[in-house]
C-alpha cells in the first residue's frame, strides 16, 4: 500500500480531510463553473479515489453545480473543497489549494482552455485541452 498521505482543509478549519496514496491525476481547470465556484481564474484539482479520502473533522456541505457533478464546500467559510462527477462516483477531486502541502502535487495538464480568461497568461509546457482530455 502506498503510504503517501495528503492532508488539508478549509480556510476556517471547520472541515479537514486526509487522502492516502498518490493522486490519480492533477490538473488545472479553466472552466466557467470552476472559476465562479472558486472566485479564481483557474482551479487546480487533485483526483483521489473516494475509498482513500476521509474527512477527519467536519464534512463539506454539497450542492449540485451542474447536471453532471456535485461540489463540496465549507458551510462556515465557503472554501471550495471537492468536485465529484456523476459518471465516476469512485473518484473525487480535491482543490489542491486546500492541501496543507500543495507543492507535493504537480499538475500534468490544463482542461477547458477554451473558457480561459484572456488576461491570465500561464506559461508552462503542460498539455492543453480545449475541453476534457477525452473530448480534446
Amino acid at each position: 500500500m502506498n503510504d503517501e498521505i495528503h492532508e488539508g482543509g478549509c480556510l476556517c478549519g471547520a472541515v479537514r480531510y486526509r487522502a492516502v496514496g498518490r493522486p490519480r491525476h492533477v490538473n488545472h481547470c479553466h472552466c466557467a463553473m470552476c472559476r465562479k465556484g472558486s472566485g479564481a481564474p483557474i482551479v487546480t484539482w487533485a483526483t483521489f479515489t473516494t475509498a482513500t479520502l476521509s474527512f477527519t473533522k467536519g464534512k463539506p456541505a454539497t450542492r449540485r453545480s451542474s447536471d453532471i457533478a456535485m461540489r463540496g464546500y465549507c458551510a462556515a467559510c465557503g472554501s471550495a473543497l471537492t468536485w465529484q462527477g456523476d459518471s465516476n462516483p469512485d473518484l473525487i477531486d480535491i482543490t489542491a489549494g486546500t492541501l496543507d502541502r500543495p507543492e507535493r502535487v504537480a499538475p500534468v495538464d490544463h482542461l477547458w482552455t477554451e473558457a480561459a480568461v484572456p488576461w491570465l497568461d500561464v506559461r508552462d509546457t503542460l498539455p492543453r485541452y480545449r475541453r476534457s482530455r477525452s473530448a480534446g
